[in-house]
């Protein structure tokens, strides 16, 4: 029963990592310049060469960019808090009873992960200047998509999950 434990807590903690890092890594979108032919890599807020600038239309009327932002943001959150939530449930409720309130919270975040990328997805065009349009999808991106299973099977694990001994 110790090692299941430890499995699902340092997957649970895998998934908390990966959203960080698709957080705050600043590669969402790569491409090159065409100008000085130096890497951009963009993220969801900045695009950066050898100096960061923010992203162009990120305060335009087009809400696409800033619902990537939200929902990549409270996903992370989100999944901390259900890390929490476990940790409390782990020592307060009776054997044999399930971890259902820890489960919502991580398919919550499970959720707003795959809406974020999504969003990305089909929106990535209107998100970046003209010279970056040629690029592709950078390493936080797909960190993003990966971490979107991790906390789904995450979730369906604590769904599963009862309370022993």
């Amino acid at each position: 029963m110790l090692i299941i434990l430890a499995f699902i807590i340092l997957f649970h903690l895998a998934s908390a990592i990966l959203l960080f890092v698709a957080t705050i890594h600043n590669a969402w979108w790569v491409a090159a310049s065409p100008t000085s032919h130096e890497v951009i890599y963009a993220d969801l807020w900045y695009s950066c060469n050898s100096t960061c600038y923010p992203v162009v239309n990120s305060h335009s009327t087009e809400v696409y960019l800033q619902a990537v932002q939200a929902a990549i943001i409270l996903a992370t959150i989100l999944c901390c808090v259900s890390f929490f939530v476990f940790m409390l449930q782990l020592f307060s409720i009776k054997q044999g009873e399930r971890f259902i309130f820890t489960a919502i919270i991580q398919l919550l975040a499970s959720l707003c992960v795959m809406t974020s990328a999504s969003i990305y997805t089909a929106q990535h065009e209107n998100f970046h200047a003209a010279s970056l349009k040629s690029g592709s999808y950078g390493s936080s991106y797909i960190v993003a998509w990966v971490s979107f299973p991790m906390t789904l099977i995450s979730g369906l694990m604590y769904l599963v999950l009862r309370k022993r001994k």
